[in-house]
């Protein structure tokens, strides 16, 4: 959390800061809006004010320009909706973490007004793609399609600029890359699933209240839930290799479908990396056995349910393939917002990976349901194992 003490003066209104829901706006939790001394209680994630971004790494252009544009405009649509404005707006008030921005300081001017702010969001753009403080009328530096709306925002006459909820409107038929979803109200306590913004520039505390876990750390909370999942999944296929292979096979399939989506196309990239997985399963018992030669010797099964194990690895982690770890991380998503849900989550799958992992390396390999396969198996590797050791 962080504090963000106010003049003396100062009136925020609390409850409808407390509205404001958005994950291109800094969530406000608490505040005292009266007294010797008022303040702001809202939470605190790590992030980089958009001008100290601009000044180091440069303009923002193309595709990452509009997308911030369309944040911004959705952040003052927020705002604007609860009745506040802004009044501050620009860049030491923009904080930008992965290319999309998060307001903060807003509602603390009382004579603020939407129209100012719409005006102040085409000085901003216009900085971000230009690194220059010029609005509306230096539009070189921006793509073809924000400069009417640009121009229109910075309009002399307030009455003649779009609002917010224009600017969102129009923004939203441009070409713009994924951009994070609002997250429901009905999360309080859940990270935002936008990116979210950190102090600002040369103050020990900064000056609103700003997540405690940004997207990047969600993000890593769902590849480790994914990751325990294909743990589990590998273990499977050296505890069942018959099962666990078709089991990991269908698996991969659907959530390619899911992921593209295009089940016959998901099929096919799957099939495509069969032959991988099917090299993997007979490269690694033969490695076993070779290994034998050097002294002792080798289980049958065993070894022919590790390979079946490298096999389901490769289906996961193969090379090209991506898909089926990033849905997964997708699905996890929703639980890691939810700080009980993400403790029960690892919990249950880091407790069921711990056991997958103990039962490959302790019990007695099953081919069911084709048994008869299982005794070709282990007649054929107890056969290469016996020349090996006679080699």
């Amino acid at each position: 959390m962080a504090i963000r003490l106010l003049p003396p003066d100062a009136a925020p209104d609390i409850a409808r800061m407390r509205q404001v829901l958005s994950p291109y706006v800094v969530d406000v939790l608490d505040g005292e809006p009266a007294g010797p001394q008022p303040y702001v209680v809202a939470r605190f994630v790590p992030g980089r004010p958009l001008a100290e971004t601009v000044a180091e790494q440069g303009p923002v252009a193309g595709a990452e320009l509009r997308r911030l544009a369309f944040g911004l405009a959705k952040a003052l649509d927020a705002i604007h909706a609860t009745g506040l404005a802004h009044g501050r707006l620009g860049p030491e008030t923009i904080l930008v973490v992965d290319g999309a921005p998060v307001v903060v300081d807003f509602g603390l001017d009382a004579d603020a007004a939407a129209a100012g702010d719409v005006r102040a969001w085409a000085a901003a753009v216009t900085f971000a793609a230009t690194g220059t403080s010029a609005e509306g009328t230096q539009t070189e530096g921006l793509p073809a399609d924000l400069r009417p709306l640009v121009a229109a925002a910075a309009a002399p006459d307030p009455a003649a600029r779009p609002t917010a909820a224009a600017l969102v409107e129009a923004l939203s038929r441009l070409d713009l890359p994924a951009v994070p979803s609002a997250r429901p109200s009905a999360e309080p306590l859940s990270p935002r699933p936008a990116p979210a913004p950190g102090p600002h520039a040369g103050e020990r505390e900064p000056a609103t209240a700003l997540r405690a876990r940004g997207p990047a750390v969600a993000r890593g909370w769902a590849r480790l839930l994914a990751a325990m999942a294909v743990v589990i999944a590998v273990a499977l296929a050296v505890i069942a290799p018959i099962a666990g292979l078709l089991l990991t096979l269908g698996a991969v399939t659907l959530l390619r479908a899911a992921w593209e989506p295009s089940l016959p196309r998901a099929l096919g990239r799957t099939l495509l990396t069969v032959p991988y997985a099917a090299a993997a399963t007979v490269a690694v018992p033969l490695g076993l056995v070779a290994v034998s030669a050097f002294g002792g010797e080798i289980d049958s099964l065993s070894a022919a349910a590790f390979g079946a194990g490298a096999g389901a690895a490769v289906l996961w982690t193969g090379p090209g393939v991506s898909a089926p770890r990033r849905q997964l991380e997708r699905m996890f998503l929703p639980v890691v917002r939810r700080p009980r849900r993400l403790a029960a989550a690892v919990a249950v799958l880091g407790g069921l990976a711990l056991l997958a992992g103990v039962g490959a390396l302790a019990l007695t390999p099953s081919f069911s349901p084709l048994y008869g396969l299982q005794g070709s198996v282990e007649g054929a590797m107890d056969r290469l194992q016996t020349a090996v050791n006679r080699f």
